[in-house]
């Protein structure tokens, strides 16, 4: 009688409840056991199994294929007749697995894995595994590893490029006593991973000194990421800090968005205009400063960003605590390590060198010549206060060089106001109508060289008519040549 005779004996000896259990679990193995073999078979390079004195119990289809014979037919056989050159039976006896070990079949090196299978402490049997049918793809694979190793690498260093600073303490002009000083501030907050807040007039150059302590620190490969709390509507700012699941408000992203914290994991967050940041939104950010945990909008999964925060402003964050618009535990945990960039008209000595090294940047990524100062054009340029300050002497430098001129930079190629001020600034004390005849004078002289000496476009520039040009030019000894 067959086993499938007797299990069908046994199944209708048993009550039909019984009966009918063993049936359905029967079925099941049966499944199982296709399951195996099929997956045995799909395997793709060789596989054998041996018992303990090896002789082959199972041998998959490609396996077969691969040495020309009938899978079938191995079984039963010792290994050394199927399989030449093997130690299968060896690993059965020694219980050492042989990993990725070269194996020569057919004048063919292979690599090969042994495996010994253990059960209660015993070797049942031998797990052999071809993987790799020569050894020359384990050289090609190797080869292709290494070329995406290089791939990689570039990315990373290109990626970097993208995400990180465009300007390191380097970038940062100047020679005055304050600027070095504040130089060797922002390199020491770099070594820490502690809040920073910048604090200086607009156009100080705050996001390049924030930049700087980014490029300086061990962070400077991960991501610098900006976000600017003056342009950001009240209604989205904690999507945008925090980001949002999908579906968590109209207009969402069916995926989802990640927000600035996320984003800037291993890295820094700087975040300007800090004195813009809404009231409501203040103690969330405090929290997520101190706690570096945080929840996207409609999310329940609590996340983790290891960020270092950087913090600028160009308002009084004291007077703003004092009006009750910015929160004092806030202005306590950004306010760990302050740095304060002083207006160029506080540091005149930082003009020159600040204005040849623009003008320098600016040549090299416009392609034109190089234009050097003379010294009138720079005694002009620092008797300026520079409201604007480093952003408004970029602004007159690129004014310069849409001109297209060559030469060295005169007085007469700097704009008219600039002059015009510069020459203004008294030494000291004087009557209001000489201030006055001397702003006069010299807005007169300006008007006549910007305008090439032509009396018409003069007049038109100092919004006044042609004859009181005339009349105020005699009065202050100016001559009165030809129209150009």
């Amino acid at each position: 009688m067959t086993a499938g005779s007797r299990t069908e004996s046994v199944v209708q000896k048993l009550q039909p409840r019984e009966a009918g259990s063993l049936g359905a679990e029967i079925e099941s193995l049966r499944e199982q056991l296709e399951f195996f073999h099929l997956v045995f078979n799909h395997i793709h390079n060789g596989v054998v199994v041996t018992d303990i004195n090896g002789y082959v119990t199972h041998f998959n289809e490609p396996y077969g294929r691969f040495l020309g014979v009938d899978p079938r037919e191995q079984i039963g056989k010792h290994i050394t007749e199927v399989v030449e050159n093997s130690r299968m039976h060896i690993v059965a006896k020694t219980g050492r697995p042989e990993i990725n070990v070269r194996h020569r079949i057919k004048d063919i090196d292979m690599v090969v894995q042994r495996i010994p299978i253990e059960k209660d402490g015993q070797v049942i049997a031998v797990f052999g595994h071809v993987m790799f049918k020569s050894v020359r793809d384990v050289g090609q694979l190797a080869d292709k590893l290494s070329l995406l190793e290089s791939k990689v690498k570039l990315y990373e260093e290109e990626l970097s490029s993208l995400r990180s600073t465009r300007y390191t303490a380097e970038s940062i002009l100047g020679q005055s006593r304050a600027i070095k000083s504040l130089i060797k501030e922002a390199l020491k907050a770099a070594a820490n991973r502690l809040p920073v807040l910048i604090t200086g007039e607009s156009g100080t150059g705050k996001e390049l000194f924030a930049q700087a302590i980014h490029h300086a620190s061990n962070r400077r490969l991960r991501p610098f990421v900006r976000i600017n709390c003056s342009t950001i509507p009240r209604d989205l700012f904690e999507s945008e800090l925090f980001g949002y699941e999908k579906g968590a408000f109209t207009g969402a992203s069916s995926d989802g968005k990640p927000g600035k914290f996320e984003l800037a994991h291993g890295g820094t967050l700087f975040l300007d205009e800090i004195g813009e940041l809404p009231l409501e939104m203040q103690p969330k950010l405090l929290r997520v400063i101190e706690e570096k945990e945080f929840e996207r909008v409609g999310g329940t999964r609590l996340l983790r960003s290891d960020f270092r925060l950087i913090a600028a402003t160009n308002q009084n964050l004291e007077e703003l605590l004092a009006r009750r618009s910015f929160r004092k535990d806030l202005f306590y945990r950004l306010n760990v390590i302050p740095l304060h960039i002083p207006p160029l008209r506080e540091r005149r000595e930082d003009l020159a060198p600040l204005a040849m090294g623009l003008m320098a940047r600016m040549t090299v990524h416009s392609g034109l010549a190089a234009r050097e100062f003379t010294p009138q054009a720079l005694n002009v340029m620092t008797g300026y206060d520079w409201p604007g300050n480093v952003r408004e002497v970029q602004n007159v430098l690129e004014r310069i060089m849409a001109a297209a001129d060559s030469g060295p930079i005169q007085p007469d190629d700097l704009p008219f106001y600039l002059k015009s001020r510069s020459a203004a600034t008294p030494g000291g004390l004087q009557l209001l109508r000489e201030v006055m005849a001397k702003a006069e004078r010299g807005a007169l002289r300006d008007a006549l060289i910007l305008c090439k000496n032509n009396k018409a476009r003069a007049a038109r520039t100092l919004g006044i008519h042609r004859t009181l040009l005339y009349k105020k030019l005699k009065k202050h000894g100016l001559a009165l040549s030809e129209e150009a």
